[in-house]
């Protein structure tokens, strides 16, 4: 298992507001906008993206972080191993992605997933 990326998430009931700065401001492109989440990223090969949610998405809470690996199933079984609570899944999700919520040492949520 490897990370392939990692996406910060900030909790917001306004995600049009995020345009003004990280759009209009730093140049970032949106990428991504279900309604309850934006995501604005560049198509460099950086992969830095910060999305505005209202919700986490199929009913859960809004991770603290998100990290995507090459192998949701396998980081799965080693988050267990280690003794880490999951909070979810791993789920298929209907926008395309395999995920789990942990909770990690610091008592953060967060999003490990996998694109389909």
């Amino acid at each position: 298992m490897k990370v392939r990326r990692i996406v910060a998430n900030i909790e917001t009931q306004d995600a049009a507001a995020a345009s003004r700065f990280y759009h209009d401001v730093l140049r970032l492109d949106l990428l991504m906008d279900h309604g309850w989440i934006a995501t604005y990223g560049s198509p460099e090969t950086m992969q830095v993206q910060v999305s505005f949610m209202a919700q986490g998405g199929s009913g859960t809470p809004v991770p603290d972080l998100s990290i995507e690996v090459d192998d949701v199933d396998a980081a799965f079984e080693a988050m267990k191993q280690a003794g880490f609570a999951v909070e979810y899944g791993p789920a298929d999700e209907p926008w395309g992605v395999r995920r789990f919520y942990v909770r990690d040492p610091y008592g953060r949520l967060v999003n490990i997933l996998s694109h389909r």
